[in-house]
């Protein structure tokens, strides 16, 4: 096998990525015990390899170019996995440690990842916890996540996708709502109402309402005023509020059916589900965090499925 990297790219690489860090070539120099001169002769060497410009200097200050922000990205995770394979193959690390940086949707982060994290911390107390609560698809190498939680995950040749739950969805609206414009009887009484639609991210579309008739899959579009993009949250927030009826996922509005501050429409159409998939880099030296919390949060989540089909009266 030949060489790709010697000693001088490698030093190369990490210079780069301190002065990333610091955002000063001279500020890079200090921590290393280097000239200035010397590491921006260093970076010049690695843009010079490669052929792409990785910062944009002036007198004052530098900036990564969007292919230094990319190179960066993958540079960090390959020393941190050389870092970690070390680590592990001497012993230092028998306890899972370091930053754990994940996505996850705002449902279920709220509703169930992040009630978890007390947990996790109390069994693993060294590992730091940062979660973006997103409804993005994030490129997790260039992005820099270790993990994400994904609805309607798409297949990369890259990532391991592991189904984590199927997550029930129900309609639903307040009782002020339904004194005032009438119950829905069957799915086409559905388009004389206001529904309230969440937009996708990814398409700006609103997706149809799932639905189950006398055991046949039913995706019927809906319309109404109302619509939210980015949190999905916000169309509950609005169904609370008398603004119309909603699809949403069970565990949202758990306590809202409990309490009555919503009731649950057409029942009988019920039993529809969406699949959430955990999802991050194949590796075959994975951080220790990182395996410590995919088997954490797939041992948790394991009883997440759907409900049984609700009974009464719906018309469908």
């Amino acid at each position: 096998m030949s060489r790709q990297f010697d000693d001088v790219m490698l030093g190369s690489i990490e210079l780069f990525c301190l002065a990333a860090e610091l955002q000063s070539f001279t500020a890079a120099a200090t921590a290393a015990s280097l000239t200035p001169a010397a590491v921006s002769r260093s970076i010049g060497r690695l843009e010079d390899r490669m052929g792409v410009r990785l910062f944009v200097r002036t007198t004052r200050r530098i900036r990564l170019t969007e292919g230094g922000r990319t190179y960066l990205a993958h540079c960090r995770q390959a020393l941190n996995q050389l870092a970690e394979a070390g680590r592990e193959l001497t012993g230092q690390q028998a306890e899972p440690s370091g930053v754990l940086r994940m996505s996850v949707p705002t449902p279920l982060g709220h509703y169930r990842v992040l009630p978890l994290l007390p947990a996790f911390r109390a069994r693993y107390p060294l590992v730091q916890v940062d979660v973006q609560m997103s409804n993005r698809n994030i490129d997790l190498i260039a992005d820099g996540f270790d993990l994400a939680v994904r609805a309607r995950a798409q297949p990369d040749s890259g990532l391991v996708a592991r189904k984590l739950m199927d997550a029930t969805l129900v309609v639903v609206a307040a009782p002020a709502y339904l004194a005032r414009a009438g119950v829905p009887q069957g799915p086409q009484d559905l388009l004389q109402h206001e529904c309230i639609q969440f937009r996708l991210p990814s398409t700006g579309l609103a997706p149809p309402w799932a639905l189950r008739v006398d055991g046949a899959d039913l995706d019927l579009p809906t319309q109404g005023s109302y619509s939210c993009t980015e949190d999905l949250l916000g169309t509950v927030t609005l169904a609370r509020a008398g603004a119309g009826l909603v699809q949403t996922y069970r565990f949202i509005v758990e306590d809202d059916l409990r309490t009555g501050t919503l009731v649950e429409v057409l029942p009988g159409c019920a039993g529809r589900s969406r699949p959430f998939s955990l999802l991050y880099p194949q590796n075959r030296h994975m951080p220790r965090r990182v395996r410590v919390f995919v088997d954490f949060l797939m041992e948790a989540l394991a009883s997440e499925g759907p409900a049984a089909q609700a009974t009464g009266p719906s018309g469908c």
